[in-house]
């Protein structure tokens, strides 16, 4: 049994953990539960035989990731609708250098773009350009040779455009969207939001078949100032609007009454454009969002 000051080391390293298999998961749920996995057999571990604690907690972690995601990857099959990462509430403590890099990689941009990686391209990825780990520590955790790991980060590399979501929008852009896009819900009129849409700005919506919304992407500036106009305006009629940091960037989380009904992000271009909106309409994701922030 792990003694009192084990527990404490590992409750000192959880939120880490939890930061680290909610990238690899894409879902605040599982992620604690590879934590919670992981918490199991550290208390069980002979910790006089582990000489660094940290790596021997991401090694075990990242593997018990690795066997969940090939399970959710699996079950996303039947998903109904648009599928996206749950939402989050991100830590605003950091400094603003270290913020800019780890918020990017909660970004949802971000990790529907890891989405397409297999699970170890995925795992090896985030540890060596997001984590910075070397490759002798990836290849111990992946049980892969460190030539092979090279091979699956430069294959990811290939797959995922770090520049796109590292582009960073000012807080002032990030305001007059947000004031833009809550005004033209409200009123049902959309002419100053036109002007701050990329072209090929898209809408997506996952309701997992347990709300009421659309199931298809929107495209277009046409198809989202429509949509808002005849259906977001009034079906959020009367929603209570709260502003909340999610997955790294500036959004809303609506609620009807004390029920949270949705939570919504933004993806901006090169140009300081909205280009993607993400609205979280599944209940069970959005019970993810009330809960301590992901660093």
């Amino acid at each position: 049994m792990a003694s009192n000051s084990a527990i404490e080391a590992f409750e000192g390293f959880r939120p880490n953990l939890t930061g680290i298999a909610y990238r690899i998961l894409g879902s605040r749920a599982d992620a604690e539960d590879a934590v919670q996995d992981t918490f199991l057999k550290w208390v069980e571990a002979d910790h006089e035989e582990i000489t660094s604690p940290p790596s021997w907690l991401t090694t075990v972690c990242t593997r018990r990731c690795l066997d969940l995601l090939r399970s959710a990857n699996r079950a996303r099959v039947d998903y109904v609708g648009v599928w996206l990462p749950e939402p989050v509430q991100t830590d605003a403590v950091l400094d603003a250098e270290e913020k800019v890099e780890l918020a990017s990689s909660l970004r949802t941009a971000f990790l529907l773009m890891l989405d397409r990686l297999s699970p170890k391209e995925r795992a090896a990825f985030l540890m060596r350009e997001i984590f910075d780990m070397d490759y002798t520590a990836i290849s111990q955790t992946l049980e892969i040779d460190q030539q092979a790991c090279r091979k699956l980060v430069s294959r990811s590399r290939q797959h995922v455009a770090m520049e796109k979501v590292r582009q960073v929008t000012s807080m002032d852009t990030q305001e007059r969207l947000l004031n833009a896009f809550q005004d033209a819900i409200i009123s049902g009129t959309t002419q100053n939001l036109v002007g701050m849409l990329s072209a090929d700005v898209r809408f997506f919506v996952d309701h997992g078949g347990k709300a009421a919304s659309i199931s298809r992407v929107l495209n277009g500036i046409h198809e989202l100032t429509g949509f808002i106009a005849k259906g977001l305006h009034l079906f959020w009629d009367g929603a209570v609007w709260e502003r909340a940091e999610i997955n790294g960037a500036q959004g809303f989380v609506l609620r009807d009454g004390n029920t949270l009904t949705a939570a919504v992000t933004f993806e901006y271009n090169a140009a300081d454009l909205l280009s993607a909106i993400y609205v979280i309409r599944n209940p069970e994701k959005l019970v993810q969002v009330e809960k301590t922030p992901v660093h």
